[in-house]
């Protein structure tokens, strides 16, 4: 398998080459936004989106608005995976690639209510 992959425990998802994710902040209810791509046994960050700043959420040097959108393009080495945490307490997060973006649930039917989902090359 190429690409990226969503799993949490025995659970796993193909993703594609690249990935959006897409994610509602818990307190600022503010739409965030990464764009992922595979680059060799790692994960590169390409772009962040953000529509306004608040709670842990300022904007770095270089930041862009566009359209009333921030973007910005961190500064980060590849990555080995990335690891979020899925709760029924937060809206959850939205993993949009070749056009469609569905939630952790729907890419993996069985999901418990709290679980830890790894985003990562897959293997």
């Amino acid at each position: 398998m190429t690409g990226l992959c969503l799993a949490a425990g025995l659970l796993i998802a193909p993703l594609g080459e690249t990935v959006t994710v897409r994610w509602t902040h818990s307190i600022e209810k503010t739409r965030w936004e990464e764009d992922w791509r595979r680059e060799g046994d790692g994960l590169r960050l390409v772009e962040a989106r953000i529509r306004t700043t608040g709670a842990g959420m300022e904007m770095p040097a270089g930041a862009r608005l566009e359209d009333g959108v921030w973007h910005y393009t961190p500064g980060l080495p590849p990555l080995p995976r990335v690891l979020l945490r899925h709760s029924p307490y937060v809206a959850p997060y939205e993993f949009c690639s070749a056009g469609a973006c569905r939630t952790a649930a729907e890419l993996l039917p069985g999901l418990p209510d709290q679980a830890v989902l790894e985003l990562a090359p897959c293997r």
